[in-house]
């Protein structure tokens, strides 16, 4: 198995409008999206396009106190890396590879804010990394 470009970096942030701010004033983003819900994994998301135009960076606010991201802030206040994500033409093929190393895969593969197929692998067995893997259109 063999991991492709990475697609994005997420970030949690305690305040959506405030980091889509941020984003646009301070780091010269080359677009900041328009925000949506995710209400299947409690997140609110906004996809900020970086300047070289490759990898993007993903914004998560909580839309609940039972959202995972609402755990993670309780941990980081001010907010801060959530997660990488790395992009595989198969996602089926990827998660079986993931399993056969003795990866921890965290839930079922579901679609994910790109709306295509995503899972996540445990940290602990990522170098202490939240890994996303995402399935890209062939």
């Amino acid at each position: 198995m063999k991991l492709g470009r990475l697609n994005n970096v997420g970030v949690a942030v305690p305040d959506l409008h405030a980091a889509r701010a941020f984003w646009r004033e301070t780091m010269a983003a080359t677009e900041v999206g328009q925000p949506f819900d995710r209400p299947e994994q409690g997140v609110c998301v906004c996809f900020v396009d970086t300047p070289n135009g490759g990898t993007q960076v993903e914004l998560l606010a909580p839309l609940s106190p039972e959202s995972p991201i609402s755990g993670f802030l309780s941990k980081n206040p001010a907010g801060g890396q959530h997660h990488l994500c790395f992009e595989v033409p198969d996602i089926a093929a990827a998660r079986t590879g993931f399993e056969a190393m003795g990866k921890r895969i965290l839930g079922p593969t579901r679609i994910g804010a790109h709306g295509t197929p995503i899972f996540f692998v445990h940290p602990k067995d990522m170098g202490g990394i939240l890994t996303e893997i995402m399935e890209t259109p062939r």
